[in-house]
């Protein structure tokens, strides 16, 4: 499970940068809008019709479930402040009704995350507070 500071930080974000690969293994990473229900983050689109063009789609939907999403921004640029949550996950094609109407999404299944810079994440060594939470 995400921490609460964790889920603060989620829900305050709107962008996140999603990586998937197709079948002949070529990555590839987009900026998306996404939605944390605290279990699942959902990926749509405003247009279906783009949405089921998509590499990101395809990939998903032929096979190539992991995939990799990043949330991240600078807290301050002086100082220097970046903070993120970085997830490891499975992802399917499903049916839902979310933040750009019904159709189409990725539903992703966290596995494994990393988080860094939250405000409330306690230290784990010097210099930046981590975090690596593994999700059941």
């Amino acid at each position: 499970m995400f921490s609460e500071a964790e889920v603060r930080y989620l829900k305050s974000q709107r962008l996140a940068r999603i990586a998937t690969v197709s079948r002949n293994g070529q990555p590839d990473v987009v900026p998306v809008g996404f939605e944390f229900d605290g279990k699942y983050f959902w990926v749509g689109s405003h247009s279906q019709d783009i949405f089921l063009k998509t590499w990101k789609y395809h990939n998903v939907k032929n096979g190539n479930k992991q995939v990799a999403l990043t949330i991240d921004d600078l807290e301050s640029v002086d100082p220097w402040k970046p903070r993120a949550i970085k997830v490891y996950g499975t992802a399917e094609v499903t049916d839902h009704k979310g933040q750009f109407g019904p159709g189409k999404y990725l539903r992703i299944a966290p596995k494994v995350s990393w988080s860094f810079g939250i405000p409330g994440l306690k230290h784990e060594g010097p210099g930046w507070s981590r975090v690596k939470t593994v999700h059941e």
